[in-house]
């Protein structure tokens, strides 16, 4: 009877270890589908600003006289990101793939951004509808690439706390499940732009930092 008695502590124990580890398995699955989520929501974002800027760029080149290195820079930097291949459906495992994938992404913000500084030096372009309706959607996207970046960090940050945490952390490397790499903030994002106020025009000047 005592052998018995010990023998179902035993399967109850190795049973409710059973089921510890089945949770956390489940667990850093669905976590892990959740970046994957994440990160397909991402490339949508990005997709989405690379699909806008042929017209922007057509519409732009129309202007008399605009600055081609501009338009030369954009076009460029698009170019750069075409190149970077990574799977829309998976989250990189590999720092050095992300690095690279927003090395090339931040290059084409900065392009677009001097684009459209560049722009205001165009009176007859600003005042067209296509121009307007072009920026007013690659400002919207650039928000909504700012706060999928931001969703996509949050749930990297649960799925990497679960795998270090116990028991998650015992099952990792034996299941295969790799930290993944954050988005970091663009170099200068930390820095208020400086605006400089003329006092001989109408309206203020603001440069990048």
């Amino acid at each position: 009877m005592i052998a018995l008695g010990c023998l179902g502590i035993f399967l109850l124990v190795l049973l409710a270890l059973g089921l510890s580890v089945l949770g956390s398995y489940n667990s850093m699955v669905s976590l892990s589908q959740g970046v994957d989520s994440q990160w397909a929501q991402v490339q949508n974002d990005y997709q989405r600003r690379f699909d806008l800027i042929p017209n922007l760029v057509s519409t732009v080149s129309g202007a008399a006289n605009f600055e081609k290195s501009t338009l030369t820079a954009v076009t460029d930097a698009r170019a750069s990101v075409g190149q970077v291949k990574i799977d829309p459906s998976k989250a990189p495992t590999d720092p050095t793939q992300l690095a690279a994938f927003q090395k090339a992404q931040d290059g084409l913000s900065s392009a677009l951004s001097r684009l459209l500084v560049v722009s205001e030096n165009y009176p007859a372009l600003k005042a067209t509808a296509n121009f307007r309706d072009l920026q007013a959607q690659l400002e919207g996207t650039e928000n909504r690439i700012a706060v999928s970046r931001r969703d996509f960090n949050n749930a990297c940050q649960g799925y990497n706390t679960a795998i270090k945490q116990f028991p998650g952390v015992l099952m990792a490397g034996m299941f295969g499940f790799q930290p993944k790499p954050y988005f970091e903030a663009q170099a200068g994002a930390e820095t208020a732009p400086k605006v400089n106020f003329n006092f001989g025009s109408t309206a203020p000047s603001a440069t990048a930092p």
